[in-house]
């Protein structure tokens, strides 16, 4: 978290500021969600505890004196509505389904495996107190809390919560071994579980803990158990569900007057009727002015794909590349007399690498007021489901690093995701294509995407070529997503400026590198964009189309 971004997006909610009100509350949404997802196990009730909590924090906004603690204070509210929820339950009420299981979701949002997935799965059988606090210690795992702040949402002291955590943890190893065992063939685990309605409970996973203590066949593991705090480090939050709503409705006073009046939830509920309802974009009725942070998509113009390539042969020491020949050309209209906007009908496209001693042409110099970064300063992106989002206006540098020696095969590709605004791919630096030839290697046949030796990385038919760095430009807010599956890669994303991207891309073959960069900005909007964008925000980041216009 960037303290000092969210720091002065609070002050500025708490003095009247709309789109900071929307900013703080689209911003901490996901984590509310998460908590309450994850402590109720994705019944019903969690829309309504998600929507109750940021109410809440909207509607006492004006009470906190410390914005360096807005996010302990708004994870115990989190944790009080969770409370409160439970204490309302009746016991007619206890058999209700839950709506969408929420380690199904976390299993499939994050696309989560082997030990990964068991561990998800596993959270159906703990008890209610058991998975309120695995809420908030997966989080802290995770990166996402601190212990101190896991203490103060429980109410305890840290040394109390570090007891708490270790029994929950061995709840939690038990649960995993059920979830082994009965993905196993253990033939008296499947006498035991016929008379087993198929609902996870602590009366039968008690029941099951016994047989694992005393069964030779589900007591052997065929591979070292990974501790659930290993497998959850640096793990994304579960993203938002498509079509989640969240109604604010602050009706005609102010954002400033509606916090600092330290309005109750139900009252601002009830002030502004309809209530407004969008989707994860949170959007804040303030003052009876609508502020719309993801606007309808219109229909996308068609154009041409236009490939840019060198009058340079290939290299030779590159491996075999394919590529999609360019799209054709729609027939004009003569009736057409408006020009279509050329902004997303730009897609980047295969072409060749140049020579090595071209020099880049001028990069255009666009507006940087700064970008601001879930990842920080420099996000690491190393498992499938990882992601940050971006916002602001400014340039992006995102890093390549292959790995085909650790696993080869083909590439799934990032996908850049739910984009309001505009993105460019501006240029392509790091002194080398990933296809060059690697500094050392024999006969220059390895190379950054693979050897002989190691296995290759194989690119899906008519991607684009990447260079160690490419540079974006963002002028407004979007995803970026690690779908690898295939080929092991990750990637790291900096925000950057226009000065270190010149740098980076006029470093030649005179200073060690092996080509110069290459500059893709026309400084217009026919500028290309990444070959894998949406205005979406697809469950499955991974499912986003090649080429797809914007």
């Amino acid at each position: 978290m960037d303290s000092q971004h969210w720091r002065a997006v609070i002050t500025a909610a708490q003095a009247g500021d709309r789109r900071a009100l929307d900013e703080l509350v689209e911003g901490w949404l996901p984590l509310v969600y998460n908590i309450v997802g994850r402590a109720l196990n994705g019944h019903a009730d969690v829309d309504d505890v998600v929507q109750e909590t940021m109410l809440r924090a909207v509607g006492n906004l004006g009470s906190l004196r410390d914005p360096d603690s807005f996010r302990s204070w708004l994870v115990a509210i989190a944790m009080r509505q969770i409370r409160d929820r439970a204490r309302r339950r009746t016991p007619d009420r206890l058999e209700e389904a839950a709506a969408a299981d929420f380690a199904e979701l976390t299993v499939l949002r994050l696309q989560l495996e082997g030990q990964r997935r068991e561990v998800a799965e596993a959270v159906r059988w703990l008890d209610d107190e058991d998975r309120h606090l695995l809420s908030l210690w997966w989080l802290e795992v995770a990166g996402e809390l601190t212990r101190r702040e896991l203490a103060a949402a429980v109410g305890i002291t840290r040394q109390h919560a570090a007891v708490r955590v270790q029994r929950m943890k061995e709840r939690l190893e038990t649960s995993r071994g059920i979830v082994r065992a009965l993905d196993g063939g253990c033939p008296d685990l499947r006498e035991i579980t016929g008379r087993w309605n198929g609902r996870p409970d602590s009366v039968w996973r008690k029941r099951l803990a016994r047989h694992l203590r005393g069964c030779g066949y589900c007591g052997g593991t065929r591979e070292a158990v990974v501790p659930a705090e290993r497998l959850l480090v640096g793990l994304a939050l579960v993203p938002l569900p498509v079509g989640f709503t969240l109604s604010l409705a602050l009706g005609g006073k102010t954002a400033a007057a509606a916090t600092s009046a330290g309005w109750s939830a139900k009252l601002l509920g009830a002030l502004t009727k309809p209530a407004v309802a969008m989707t994860a974009g949170a959007t804040i009725v303030a003052g009876g002015a609508y502020v719309v942070t993801q606007p309808p998509d219109a229909p996308p113009p068609r154009a041409a794909v236009t490939p840019t390539a060198s009058s340079a042969p290939p290299r030779t020491s590159a491996p075999p590349r394919t590529s999609a020949p360019p799209a054709p050309t729609p027939k004009s209209s003569p009736t057409a007399t408006k020009k279509a906007d050329p902004y997303g009908t730009v897609v980047d496209a295969v072409d060749r690498a140049p020579d090595p001693n071209a020099r880049p042409a001028a990069l255009p110099r666009r507006p940087e007021s700064g970008i601001t970064s879930t990842g920080g300063p420099k996000a690491v992106m190393q498992h499938r489901g990882d992601r940050v989002t971006l916002t602001g206006r400014g340039y992006v540098l995102v890093r390549w690093q292959i790995s085909p020696g650790s696993r080869p095969g083909a590439l799934v590709m990032p996908s850049w995701t739910g984009l309001k605004g505009r993105l460019f791919h501006v240029a392509s630096g790091g002194s080398r294509r990933m296809d060059d030839p690697l500094p050392g290697a024999p006969n220059g046949y390895a190379t950054g995407m693979g050897g002989p030796d190691i296995g290759y990385a194989v690119l899906p038919p008519g991607t684009q070529q990447m260079w160690q760095n490419e540079y974006f430009y963002v002028d407004g807010t979007v995803t970026l997503t690690q779908n690898e599956r295939g080929c092991d890669y990750g990637l790291i994303v900096f925000p950057t400026k226009r000065d270190a991207v010149v740098e980076d891309i006029d470093q030649g073959p005179p200073r060690g590198a092996i080509r110069y960069g290459l500059v893709r900005d026309t400084g217009t909007d026919s500028a290309p964009v990444p070959q894998y964008v949406t205005r979406a925000t697809p469950a499955d980041p991974a499912t986003v189309p090649q080429r797809s216009r914007v």
